[in-house]
């Protein structure tokens, strides 16, 4: 029997859109003689639609496109669709009134409705507040194969792998109890870095335990903050990956289950990435890409400072949509140098963008006349400084709004962290394209794109990082080395690591105190920052919920 996979990357509400993807790739399947075609959770109306969900008129439209799609799909072809399902007991206090399920349509007609059982609610995953758990897990019979159905989270609960239990039941393991001959799991499971490698690790953790082969298939695409990586994978009873479809991109791939051997067989394997900084690119031009694409973007602007997150993002801007709808502007105060300048221009030359300078000495001068009265026997300092990163951040929001380009941010992680921004100035934006980004992940991306080719001016990675709003300025001016910040960061943000723990490991007492201050002290500015795109467990978007007045 051929299984097709559908690796889709849905828009999210865009319900025709997305049914008539689907009935695409139904009709590829069928003229490759498939028998299934399996699709990603929530592949009707894309994942996550969070609070789309609490519109009935929403879900009404889901329902009614799910009817349509029925009589346009192949009568000889099964087909798995992912979508927001009314629960019936939704009136009675406690329960949700949905649930996340996969319609099975065969025939032009629903067959059946499976209904995930787990569901998430750390990290970006809130889906408590929309759904309702599913009862039981099930299975149907094609061509006298039982193959079992789970939705993504129904696959993360494998005690043995985890270390612990994260839910009461195991919806694999119940699975296993009713027989079934294959899994196939629907996800839509956000990137992080290497997330793959522990998807297929726990895939074949727990074939090794029930000897099922199973088809795992993932969305792709970028939504919002999130990534979708795709990299649907398919495993025999053995727990060997016979079938890997390719990352960040749509596409088909038929596999055989063979009711003779009672297993998959092989098929294409597609590789992963060589290195992580490929991976974390790839993702990261995914994000941006459909990022603009879907809020209805066709150029991008954003300003050049000869700084590295600026190349940086000017070059994954490039990637994502092309030399010709990529605008940099330079914006040189009497404080950039000319090296600056300079790196910045060779940069742009070097993708071949268009460049604009608009020096800024004038506006600044404005504003000093202006604020002279207010500002009279008080020295230089950060509110000056500032004042220079909102000028630019209003020159970039205007090209913005004036030719409808989207304006991406060019800030970090690291700065991020502890507030080394300005508000409604470099922090002005649709789309933090590396807000997860730390600093030094920033330089080996950007050694990276030079691996064959000078991409990124070699100045801009060899001199030291500077802000350059007043004579002399380097970041090290007022932080820790960056390789210092980012280590101190990770065990922060990843291991929650306190003060005392800390410079028990050895960072000096008075970097770790200031550290502490800076993250907290930022949180109000993180409030108000673009999204930004996720590539780890730890990012500064819908995942990160402190508070800002805290006193802890």
């Amino acid at each position: 029997m051929k299984i097709a996979i559908a690796q889709l990357n849905p828009k999210i509400g865009d319900l025709e859109y997305n049914a008539r993807q689907i009935q695409e790739m139904a009709q590829l399947a069928v003229s490759k003689g498939a028998k299934l075609l399996l699709t990603p959770e929530l592949s009707l109306c894309g994942y996550p639609p969070r609070d789309l969900l609490l519109n009935p008129n929403f879900i009404t439209r889901s329902y009614h496109t799910l009817k349509q799609l029925c009589r346009t799909l192949p009568p000889s072809l099964a087909v798995m669709v992912g979508m927001p399902q009314i629960n019936d007991h939704g009136t009675i206090e406690g329960e949700k009134p949905l649930f996340n399920s996969m319609a099975l349509i065969e025939g032009m007609e629903v067959k059946q409705i499976f209904q995930k059982r787990l569901l998430p609610t750390y990290d970006v995953f809130d889906e408590d507040r929309y759904f309702a758990s599913g009862k039981e897990s099930d299975y149907f019979t094609l061509e006298n194969v039982k193959i079992g159905v789970s939705i993504c989270e129904d696959l993360w609960n494998q005690e043995e792998f985890w270390g612990k239990r994260q839910y009461e039941v195991n919806p694999i393991a119940d699975l296993a109890r009713l027989g079934v001959d294959l899994i196939v799991n629907l996800s839509a499971s956000p990137y992080t870095v290497r997330k793959q490698e522990i998807r297929e690790a726990m895939l074949s953790h727990s074939i090794n335990i029930h000897r099922i082969p199973t088809i795992y298939v993932n969305q792709i695409g970028g939504n919002d903050d999130l990534i979708f990586d795709g990299y649907s994978v398919a495993l025999n009873r053995q727990g060997e990956v016979i079938c890997r479809l390719p990352g960040f991109t749509s596409s088909l791939e038929i596999l055989d289950y063979s009711t003779g051997e009672r297993d998959l067989l092989p098929s294409a394997i597609h590789p992963l990435c060589d290195s992580e900084d490929q991976e974390i690119y790839g993702a990261l031009v995914l994000g941006l890409r459909d990022y603009a694409r879907k809020c209805g973007f066709n150029k991008i602007v954003l300003g050049l400072s000869g700084g590295i997150d600026s190349a940086l993002v000017a070059t994954i801007a490039v990637s994502a949509l092309g030399k010709n709808n990529v605008l940099g502007v330079l914006m040189p105060s009497p404080y950039s140098s000319q090296h600056s300048v300079g790196d910045a221009l060779q940069l742009g030359q070097n993708l071949d963008i268009e460049c604009r300078t608009l020096p800024i000495e004038s506006l600044m001068s404005g504003y000093d006349r202006l604020l002279d009265p207010l500002f009279a026997d008080t020295d230089f300092g950060v509110a000056e400084e500032n004042i220079q990163s909102r000028i630019r951040g209003t020159i970039l929001m205007a090209i913005a709004n004036k030719f409808g380009y989207l304006l991406v941010s060019t800030g970090n992680k690291s700065e991020m962290a502890v507030g080394y921004c300005t508000l409604y100035g470099d922090m002005n934006g649709g789309l933090g394209v590396i807000a997860d980004v730390p600093k030094m992940r920033v330089y080996s991306l950007c050694r990276w794109l030079n691996r064959e080719t000078e991409i990124i001016p070699r100045n801009i990675i060899d001199k030291p990082p500077s802000a350059e709003l007043k004579p002399g300025q380097l970041d090290q001016d007022s932080l820790p080395p960056y390789e210092i910040l980012d280590d101190i960061l990770h065990r922060v943000l990843y291991r929650h690591r306190s003060p005392q723990e800390l410079i028990g490991e050895g960072f000096k007492p008075e970097t770790v105190e200031q550290i502490f201050r800076l993250l907290k002290n930022a949180e109000f500015k993180r409030k108000q920052a673009p999204p930004g795109l996720k590539i780890t467990d730890r990012a500064f978007g819908t995942g990160w919920r402190m508070p800002i007045a805290s006193s802890w």
